[in-house]
């Protein structure tokens, strides 16, 4: 059967539901390691955003929300991270409540020595394709993106970027 109602988009379709199907099986899993602490995608992109948001200053749902995941699962995750060492719970100046998730030295050790193998690894031939792509044509594509997930969303998204 074809799947016309795709059109002329079928194969970027195709290469991203393969592109996920691929990173969801390995997305929890701890495979990687770093001086014996063994880590997952998923405990690396909550190290990425937290250190990013360094300059952003998101409140924890709001991290949560941008890796499109629960705040409940941003929560188990960072405390794995908190039990690792890689990150610390700070509270926030006068707040009896609120803390902020501050990565630590050892976290930021961790995460430049996977931010060097990954873009070896994985994203130089992605980016050398994008990069091809005007900056018009790449925001393009994330919204594509990004409305794909969200729908409702898409333009707050787009906006926030």
């Amino acid at each position: 059967m074809k799947l016309e109602w795709m059109g002329q988009n079928r194969e970027i379709v195709e290469a991203l539901i393969h592109y996920c199907n691929i990173y969801a099986g390995v997305y929890r899993i701890e495979k990687m390691s770093f001086h014996g602490i063994a880590y997952s995608y998923s405990q690396i992109q909550v190290l990425e955003y937290l250190l990013e948001n360094e300059e952003r200053n998101d409140n924890m749902s709001a991290i949560a929300h941008r890796l499109g995941i629960t705040r409940s699962n941003f929560t188990k995750i960072v405390t794995r991270l908190c039990n690792k060492g890689l990150v610390e719970k700070v509270r926030v100046p006068g707040s009896r409540r609120d803390l902020n998730v501050v990565v630590n030295d050892l976290g930021r050790e961790l995460y430049e020595d996977y931010a060097k193998g990954v873009l070896k690894r994985h994203f130089e031939p992605m980016f050398r394709d994008l990069d091809m792509l005007s900056a018009e044509d790449r925001a393009h594509v994330r919204d594509a993106l990004f409305h794909a997930m969200h729908p409702r969303n898409a333009e707050n998204n787009t906006q926030e970027q």
